[in-house]
């Protein structure tokens, strides 16, 4: 790695006013699993001068219920939320999703802020300096899309624009489901964005003075079914080829609401929104469950080498529905 100057900050708003002072070439380092490894490839176009370590800051790791609202800090490790007794009770989709990342030795340091903000895993934006790189491309500012007509077979299928990187965030897609909301701490304060609205084609909402402080679900959401699936070449460890989370409301076996989120199909998490209004009002069934998953998929748009992830997106959207009123996670 090239030499940067390493800061330990201790507030929130300390960690902003560094941000604000190294005017966008500073990082923030929480567990550091995907920082490392930018910083050991040479990925970005520029080094950054400094790295802010944020896990001096104390009292961001907390997990907190009240009659409201379920409250998680950013610095909460993954695996805390995997075995956190309320997430696995209240919020099972997002204990799940947390149990799917990484190894056991990945989920012990990486935490639920960073893997929201995780660089693309996209080959092209990640080609180590050290055999040619950083190849030019959009997400890095300058050039087109490289995937489009290279080898895109992990790459978007919706809404890719101009950038086919996909989202690969899968507490991202599982807090989507749970419309969770992102408390954000900058130099003028804090504000609060959804989950689905922190993302864009070409990166997230983050100012380069920014953080993430917490995630905030509303207790509306914690009685609801909850679903988490997610293919995989390889069951650990690999990044997900799709996934899928559901929070579906039930009555009698008739569906009340929902909120259905594709991971890994689009540059952010994905709502199903043509899917929900198919199945809402509808009492759950195999033929709902089907047609509700072609509403999914309805305009996707493949690129040459990644049609077989339609497919794989039905499917997992079909079984998500369905097993919603199995009683059962698949």
């Amino acid at each position: 790695m090239r030499t940067f100057t390493h800061i330990n900050a201790h507030t929130v708003n300390e960690a902003c006013e560094l941000l604000g002072q190294y005017r966008g070439k500073a990082r923030l380092n929480a567990g550091g699993t995907d920082l490392l490894a930018m910083l050991k490839g040479d990925i970005w176009p520029e080094y950054p001068e400094a790295v802010i370590n944020v896990k001096t800051i104390p009292g961001l790791d907390s997990i907190t219920e009240n009659d409201n609202v379920l409250k998680i800090g950013a610095l909460a490790l993954l695996s805390d939320v995997a075995k956190s007794p309320t997430i696995k009770e209240k919020c099972g989709v997002l204990a799940k999703a947390a149990l799917s990342v990484g190894s056991p030795l990945i989920r012990n340091v990486a935490t639920i802020g960073g893997n929201l903000c995780q660089a693309p895993r996209c080959w092209y934006y990640r080609y180590p300096r050290r055999l040619g790189g950083p190849l030019p491309c959009l997400r890095k500012g300058t050039g087109p899309c490289l995937a489009v007509k290279g080898d895109n077979r992990y790459h978007a299928i919706l809404e890719g624009k101009g950038c086919f990187a996909v989202c690969t965030s899968d507490i991202a897609v599982a807090l989507a489901a749970l419309d969770a909301k992102i408390t954000i701490a900058g130099p003028k304060g804090e504000r609060s964005i959804s989950v689905v609205d922190f993302f864009q084609p070409l990166g997230n909402t983050l100012k380069i003075d920014e953080m993430i402080k917490d995630f905030q679900i509303p207790a509306t959401m914690l009685s609801m079914e909850q679903r988490f699936l997610k293919f995989t070449l390889r069951k650990p460890i690999d990044f997900a080829i799709v996934s899928v989370a559901a929070s579906i409301g039930l009555n009698n076996g008739v569906c009340t609401d929902a909120r259905i989120i594709l991971g890994a199909v689009a540059p952010m998490p994905f709502r199903a929104k043509a899917a929900e209004e198919k199945i809402v009002g509808q009492p759950i069934s195999d033929n709902v469950a089907a047609e509700a998953a072609e509403k999914a998929l309805a305009n996707a748009k493949p690129l040459s080498m990644n049609a077989y992830k339609v497919e794989i997106a039905k499917t997992l959207v079909r079984r998500a529905i369905k097993g919603s009123t199995a009683g059962l996670g698949e």
